[in-house]
């Protein structure tokens, strides 16, 4: 606990500074002096004695004050900055973008029976969504699963997952470990580029980082804190990315499973452990209503913001959605690869359609409930 108070108390104050930047819109000079003025405000305050009545020590208030300025100068020097900087792509954003369009071009090569198969496929695994028919694509709003169209954390985490477990094979010795994380890091990372960098697969690869680093450092890192720490490198050097709203929902949805998902999952009485095989389905049936119950609940008020509506069905779209995707990632990647072999094996070929076909079916059928 003392660790996420610590992180917390760099983290949220220089997050807010970069927000009062970025929305006060500080590219003209009053802008900028009037926010500097807001900060100095605030800095004044928690410095004062009747700033450290509310409790905080003096060492606390200086570094939230320092913070906070710190990310306000981080916001105003990026919006400075924005005005010179030259548009097109470097060299590995280029290189990463020809390798993504190729990988799109092998998808639509793949023998499916079914055009939508293709077009789906291509939207999971490189973000590619303009060729899905209007109708799949209204059975996923309506149902409330535009979130799995969307590269996210999800799409990501399954991919690293895969790599994980393919990069086993070399072995557990100390060195092999560091050469896996540096492995994993640079194919995540090539890949995220690949896919345009959108904030919420960013959000995702800076969790794996993360993660990556504190594992070879033995550090334990909670979630709360591996979420705060991501958000404020995401937000250091990308500081205009806190207007995007995939980085406002993908934090606010680990922000819901951080802190309310444990409190939900509590509810379930027992020891999982000692569970029968009946209880361990049914208490994986409340898990993932109480994970997408966490989410809604920190997410719903985001998205009707911006979108004008709220999935009614959101516990059951993602219970279905979430696992048949889960299943239609490895199996089209692993399609995807025998098909760059010219190597088209119908059963492989069928399953993954059925799996596609199976999705896009059942969200249909939630859209119109």
């Amino acid at each position: 606990m003392k660790a996420e108070r610590d992180i917390a108390g760099i983290a949220l104050p220089f997050i807010a500074g970069v927000a009062v930047s970025v929305y006060a819109g500080t590219i003209y000079p009053w802008q900028a002096v009037l926010s500097c003025i807001a900060v100095a405000a605030f800095t004044t305050i928690l410095m004062a004695p009747s700033g450290r009545a509310l409790g905080i020590p003096l060492q606390w208030a200086i570094i939230i004050a320092l913070m906070a300025f710190c990310g306000h100068l981080t916001g105003l020097t990026d919006r400075i900055l924005s005005l010179s900087r030259p548009d097109g792509a470097g060299w590995l954003e280029q290189k990463a973008s020809d390798i993504c369009m190729r990988m799109e071009a092998a998808i639509d090569a793949i023998p499916f029976e079914k055009e939508a198969t293709g077009q789906i496929i291509k939207a999971l695994l490189t973000g590619e969504r303009s060729g899905i028919p209007k109708e799949v694509t209204a059975a996923f709003r309506e149902s409330g699963a535009s979130h799995i169209l969307a590269l996210s954390g999800l799409h990501l985490g399954i991919i690293y997952g895969i790599i994980r477990g393919l990069l086993s094979v070399l072995g557990n010795s100390g060195t092999i470990k560091k050469i896996r994380s540096l492995l994993v890091i640079a194919i995540c990372g090539f890949y995220t580029i690949a896919t345009g960098a959108g904030a919420s697969i960013v959000r995702a690869y800076l969790f794996i980082v993360t993660g990556e680093y504190a594992s070879l450092r033995r550090i334990r890192m909670t979630l709360p804190t591996v979420l705060m720490t991501a958000m404020t490198i995401q937000v250091f050097f990308w500081p205009g990315s806190i207007r995007d709203v995939g980085f406002q929902l993908s934090y606010a949805a680990i922000a819901g499973i951080a802190f309310i998902f444990p409190w939900l999952k509590g509810f379930w009485p027992g020891d999982r452990r000692q569970d029968a095989v009946l209880t361990k389905a049914t208490r994986w049936i409340w898990n993932s209503a109480a994970m997408s119950i966490s989410c809604q609940i920190t997410t719903g008020p985001i998205a009707y913001y911006y979108f004008h509506t709220f999935p009614v069905n959101f516990i059951l779209t993602n219970m279905i959605a979430i696992p048949l995707t889960s299943l239609i990632i490895p199996a089209a990647l692993l399609t995807l690869a025998l098909s760059c072999l010219g190597w088209h094996p119908t059963m492989m070929l069928r399953a993954t359609e059925w799996l596609v076909s199976a999705l896009s079916e059942a969200l249909s059928i939630i859209a119109v409930m």
